[in-house]
């Protein structure tokens, strides 16, 4: 069991962030180790594209630092907040020193040994991190790019929804079950399912950085050394709609009546969300989608708050009603 000790000024501190550069890790060890195993459809979709860039790239040095279970943290390196992007994830892994790597490549080499001579020529090489900084953005935009707006838009979701509930619960009832097994007890988030030291794990006023996922898996991830700050990752709620491609389409019956773009829409709202986040997960214009909800709105099938700076729409109960027949999925 892993427990952090939180206290007032912590809770006043943690903050929520998106990780690209961690989603592309875990998204590499699904691919390669059947870490997280990703649904028939994706993995025959990608496994093309992954294959040949083992072949004709440095992945497979990325790949022996990225083990089962965890990796290199420089290959991964703590995000700022919600809006990190992959450029700033690459910018932060090409300038890690020299010295900071070669630690971090000998301590996995020797925990998993390399044997094949390709992959120990990149890790023994004094540019490695330039070669392993190339291979992992040719894999980004091979692997992920493509469905990183779909995958944004659901970690946003997310932190929506738990900025929600902090404001209407408070920050226990946000943290308790981000993991299976997690709780909170006694002013700590205890982790029950993670291994950890006899000794709780103390903020000292740093706050806990959250950070939803689609490709962690669903017992998530934990950092509690440096250097990371104290990070929890938890599965992101509606992941199991993304990466779910049976029911791309919606029913017969509601595409007829509404067409196929609204249909997708009403059934996208099953939690709320902003038109950019729609645009993001359909893979739509912005413009169009808030044309769609125009009219979704008018019948009476939708409403809209504001949160923030945000615009959420969400449905109505005649909008639940006429969603109710179509397959759902927990958000």
């Amino acid at each position: 069991m892993l427990r952090f000790e939180v206290a007032a000024d912590d809770l006043a501190r943690s903050r929520f962030a998106l990780s690209p550069a961690f989603e592309l890790c875990c998204l590499l060890r699904a691919l390669a180790y059947g870490e997280c195993p990703l649904p028939p459809a994706w993995s025959a979709r990608l496994r093309p594209a992954f294959e040949r860039l083992r072949r004709t790239t440095a992945l497979d040095a990325a790949l022996a630092l990225n083990v089962p279970g965890g990796g290199a943290d420089f290959t991964a390196p703590p995000p700022s907040g919600p809006a990190q992007t992959w450029a700033e994830d690459l910018a932060a892994i090409r300038a890690t020193p020299a010295a900071v790597a070669r630690r971090e490549i000998t301590a996995l080499i020797a925990a998993h040994p390399v044997r094949d001579p390709r992959v120990r020529a990149v890790l023994d090489a004094e540019d490695a991190v330039a070669w392993l900084a190339a291979a992992l953005d040719r894999a980004w935009h091979d692997l992920l790019a493509p469905d990183w707006p779909r995958v944004r838009a659901v970690c946003e979701r997310d932190v929506q929804h738990r900025l929600a509930v902090i404001g209407a619960r408070g920050w226990a009832a946000t943290v308790s079950g981000l993991q299976p097994g997690s709780v909170w007890r006694r002013d700590g988030l205890e982790l029950t399912d993670v291994s950890g030291g006899l000794e709780p794990v103390r903020l000292r006023g740093e706050g806990l950085l959250l950070i939803p996922s689609v490709f962690v898996g669903p017992r998530g991830a934990c950092h509690h050394e440096e250097p990371w700050p104290k990070t929890v990752i938890y599965a992101a709620r509606g992941t199991a709609a993304l990466l779910d491609t049976s029911s791309e389409a919606p029913p017969e019956v509601l595409a007829g009546l509404l067409g196929r773009t609204r249909a997708l829409i009403l059934l996208e709202l099953a939690a709320p969300a902003s038109t950019t986040q729609l645009a993001r997960s359909l893979g739509l214009a912005p413009g169009a989608v808030g044309d769609h909800l125009t009219v979704l709105r008018r019948a009476g099938l939708l409403d809209r708050a504001r949160t923030g700076r945000s615009v959420l729409y969400r449905r109505t109960p005649l909008g639940d009603a006429l969603a109710a027949g179509a397959p759902q999925h927990d958000r």
